[in-house]
This record gives structure tokens, sequence and C-alpha cells, in this order.
């Protein structure tokens, strides 16, 4: 049995020497045959040289570098593409992500689950961090109808079935817990312990957790579009009411002249509505544009240690 470990590499340059000895020490407590993939998104730092020399004393280490920045779910992405192991376990650099819990992840796999998502008990995250991440699962729960929850990100064990059903997905947004959830197979969670930063700070952005969010809205849900049509309907239905009530007023006697502040009030609205979703229709068309020019996820810009397999 082999296990891989997949971990995105973004200004992890303080973090990669001791990432490398504690994976190491809990994966070959389990397995002597593993591997660790650390993939260099672009990282403006001196991760890349870190990669190589651990790559040069360690033939477990096989390092990826992307051609450009893709982004950390991409960078997952392709890691998972050359991953050989039976187990994979995907993890951040910074080692908030516990390495010794791969030992209690498998654990929980071995009981006969396929995917086992670590659950962070206790996050040891600063309060806008955590309130950042609280308000994009809240918003990314709601817009795609799926229950995330905001102690579950990337870490966790996956079986073999479970990577190669997500690489046969063609979708050009990539978020790695949406893909997990979807191909489905037996899914559990392992409550872990979660490690405070101790050195640099996140890369994640309120804005950038906003812009994710929105990315998968539109990558996995419609549900926007729904909520305009509901609206919009909405907006009829009154409409309609309100032009009843005023036809019964006028001819009652109650109202002479209808207001003009009020149409104007009325035609301003509606019009706002109608840009509004058209800007939303307009974002769908942009990612279909996106998707059907069938560009890869990632391209590689250089391997360190790598073999090609039989598999």
């Amino acid at each position: 049995m082999k296990i891989s470990v997949v971990v995105p590499v973004y200004y992890g340059e303080l973090f990669l020497d001791e990432l490398h000895e504690r994976v190491k020490a809990a994966v070959t407590s389990i397995t002597p045959d593993w591997e660790l993939l650390l993939v260099n998104d672009q990282s403006p730092d001196n991760s890349w040289d870190v990669i190589r020399k651990l790559a040069e004393k360690d033939p477990a280490v096989k390092g990826i570098r992307l051609s450009r920045n893709f982004g950390q779910h991409y960078a997952i992405t392709a890691g998972l593409s050359r991953a050989e192991g039976d187990w994979i376990v995907v993890m951040d650099c910074d080692l908030q992500d516990v390495p010794e819990e791969i030992v209690r992840l498998y654990q929980k796999a071995a009981e006969g689950y396929d995917s086992v998502f670590a659950r962070r008990t206790d996050r040891q995250d600063s309060w806008s961090k955590r309130m950042s991440s609280k308000l994009f699962y809240k918003l990314f729960s709601f817009l795609t109808n799926t229950r995330m929850d905001a102690s579950i990100a990337n870490f966790g064990i996956y079986h073999r079935n479970v990577i190669r059903a997500i690489l046969q997905l063609g979708d050009n947004i990539r978020y790695f817990p949406t893909m997990v959830q979807w191909v489905g197979f037996r899914q559990t969670t392992c409550s872990v312990r979660h490690d405070a930063r101790s050195k640099g700070t996140s890369s994640y952005s309120l804005w950038k957790l906003l812009k994710l969010a929105g990315d998968n809205m539109i990558a996995f849900s419609d549900k926007p579009l729904r909520i305009f049509a509901t609206l919009g309907l909405c907006i009829s239905a009154t409409s309609f009411l309100i032009a009843l009530l005023y036809t019964v007023l006028f001819f009652t006697g109650h109202i002479k002249v209808l207001g003009f502040a009020s149409l104007i009030l009325s035609i301003w609205f509606v019009g706002g509505i109608l840009m509004l979703t058209i800007g939303v229709v307009g974002i769908y068309v942009g990612k279909i544009f996106s998707q059907v020019k069938n560009r890869p996820s990632f391209l590689i810009s250089e391997e360190l240690n790598r073999e090609v397999s039989p598999k």
C-alpha cells in the first residue's frame, strides 16, 4: 500500500523543512511506501529552491512547479494528477493542518470509508479569518444548496477511486471540497487538532474568499438565476395588483391622475432589476465561454523526482 501526500505551496518557504520531517514521520508509521508531492503555485518567495533541496536529499519528495499562479485548488488538482498512492492525503503547507493527524485519518478510513474529511474542532485562526471563512461557507451553502461546514477544508484522506473520479470532472472552475462531495462514495469526518499559524499570514483575504464563493456558485449552482426569476415573477404579480388597485380607485373617483413620481420610480426600479438580472446571466455566459475554450486547468513547467508509473 502506498500513501501520497499532496501539498499546494504558496509562501511556504518557512514551513517546508519541518513539514517534510513531520509528514515523513507520520506516514512511515503507517507504510514505508509513500510520497510527498509539493506543488509550487509560482510562489514569490524561495519555496521552489527549498523544494529542490528536499527532492535532492529524499527521493520520496516530488516537486511540481506550475507555469504561473493558477490558485490553490488548481495546484491541488495538479498534485492529484501525479499522485500514485492507493490513499491520497491533501493538506496545506503552513502546518496548521497537523501532519501527525494523518494517522488518525487513515485509521478512520480503514473502517470502510473512501473519503475522510478532517474536522477542525478548535480552529486556531485569527478572529477575522474565522469570520471571513464563516461568511464564505454560509454564502456558499445558501447559493449552492449544499451543506458546507466551516470546520472542514481540504485536509483529509481520500481513496484512489475518489481521486480518479475527481480527475474525470471537466469543470473549468475547481473547488476541491465540493468536488469530493459531488462524486460521492462513502464519506465521513474525523475530528483533528488544528494548530495556530506560527509564521507569516494567510494569503486568503475576505475579498478572495468572496470571489471564490462567487466563482463556485456559478460553477456548481443555477440558484442565482432562479432567485432572479422568482423576483421577476413577484414584481410582475405585485405590479399587476397595484395596477388593478389604481384602476379601481380611478373609476370610483378616489384619485384623478396617477402619480408621476411613482411612475418614474417604478420604471427605475424595474430597470435596475433587469440590469442586475442581465448582469448575472452575463456572468454565467462568460463562465460558459471560458469552459468551452477547453483550456487546461493548469500547466506544469518543471518536475523533480518524477517517474512514469506503470498504472
